[in-house]
């Protein structure tokens, strides 16, 4: 197979699934893609998935992009998660104007990378904005020719710049990496390869042509259903999806595990009833977790408005199937290592490095509890001011 031509990414994912996992040990420890595989990784065109097709993306619909991701995980969490960060980032090209899209995304080996946002602050300034601080938190951002900031706006008088519900405005201000300096900080028992260092910059000029917003969708100049999805329930996908890749391997894995071993004074794992009836248990949970978010995704893509975002219910819906699939995920994840009893706590097992990226991962905020309460509020009729 042709890994540049190839229309499925999945496919592509998969074709690069032995070259990935051969090199997860280096990955691991030098907390770094290796130079080849990160060529590999552009030449698949999977950091562009959720790009559009007019700034040269492959504009992926939200399942088969789970489906990507998900595979890639079975390999390495480490790149499926910076995968995943990428085109997440990439998505701000939907409200950015062509002639910036183009100056960003015309090299093919151009993706953008950032953290989260934090309490940092912009001025306003004639032409753009002048930005210093840090940011924490950002995945991808060792690949990335281009990073993001988000930061409210501070006025010539001195006011912070609010949004159109009355809250202070998070602008996202886009710079080449190297105005910005990299920190060595990602010091974590999992996704170490991630590399999610923090980053700072000091009186930067930004151009407002290079700014937009990640919280208002009303706001996007691109059509299409994919964007029509708000970039944060787009984001809590590709978490889900990472989770699932993971919980797959290791079930995977302890079934093959079960087939062979027997612990001392019992017959094999496979012939014990409470383990069978565990493994199905642990089927039917990451199976229907994996089914529930595809059918959430695929069904709201295909009545997705060209133009309108998504209401609020089917932002919750897409929330909600997320927050079910990481925390399914670990379930099954602990599971299997618990499983494997001393077979999982060895360097190098099938198991640990998974059980410790899936438990970094699931510290992430797409996976905290409290989003059902937030879905519950839609629900019962009762939404937040602001859902995105």
């Amino acid at each position: 197979m042709d890994i540049q031509t190839s229309s499925d990414p999945v496919a592509r994912a998969r074709e690069l699934g032995a070259e990935i996992a051969a090199a997860a040990d280096e990955i691991e420890r030098t907390r770094r893609i290796p130079g080849e595989l990160l060529e590999r990784l552009h030449a698949s065109r999977l950091f562009r998935m959720l790009l559009p097709r007019s700034a040269d993306g492959d504009e992926t619909e939200p399942a088969l992009y789970v489906a990507a991701i998900e595979e890639l995980a079975r390999h390495d969490a480490s790149i499926a998660w910076n995968t995943f960060a990428l085109n997440s980032a990439s998505l701000i090209a939907a409200y950015l104007e062509p002639a910036v899209n183009h100056a960003i995304f015309a090299d093919p080996r151009s993706a953008v990378a950032w953290g989260p946002p934090n309490a940092s602050r912009a001025t306003a300034v004639e032409g753009g904005y002048r930005l210093t601080g840090r940011w924490d938190f950002g995945s991808g951002t060792r690949q990335a020719r281009w990073i993001g900031a988000h930061c409210h706006v501070v006025e010539a008088d001195g006011a912070l710049r609010l949004n159109r519900f009355g809250q202070p405005a998070v602008r996202t201000l886009l710079f080449p990496a190297d105005e910005a300096t990299l920190l060595d900080t990602w010091q974590t028992i999992g996704l170490r390869g991630t590399a999610s260092d923090s980053y700072s910059v000091n009186d930067l000029f930004v151009s407002e042509a290079f700014s937009s917003t990640r919280e208002d969708p009303t706001l996007r100049r691109e059509r299409g259903p994919l964007y029509a999805f708000t970039m944060q329930g787009l984001y809590a996908t590709g978490c889900a999806a990472v989770a699932f890749g993971i919980a797959r391997a290791m079930l995977s894995e302890f079934i093959a595990l079960a087939s062979r071993k027997a612990p001392r004074n019992l017959g094999r794992l496979a012939d014990n009833t409470v383990v069978q009836a565990d493994v199905a248990r642990a089927e039917a949970r990451l199976g229907s977790a994996r089914a529930y978010l595809i059918d959430t995704l695929s069904t709201i893509y295909a009545h997705a408005d060209e133009v309108a975002p998504i209401e609020v219910a089917d932002r919750a819906r897409v929330r909600l199937a997320c927050t079910n699939a990481i925390q399914g995920a670990a379930e099954v994840a602990d599971f299997a290592y618990k499983g494997a009893g001393v077979d999982a706590i060895f360097p190098g097992s099938p198991f640990e490095r998974r059980f410790r990226d899936m438990h970094t991962l699931s510290q992430q905020i797409q996976a905290r509890s409290a989003h059902f309460e937030q879905v519950g509020q839609i629900l019962l009729g009762v939404p937040p001011e602001v859902f995105l």
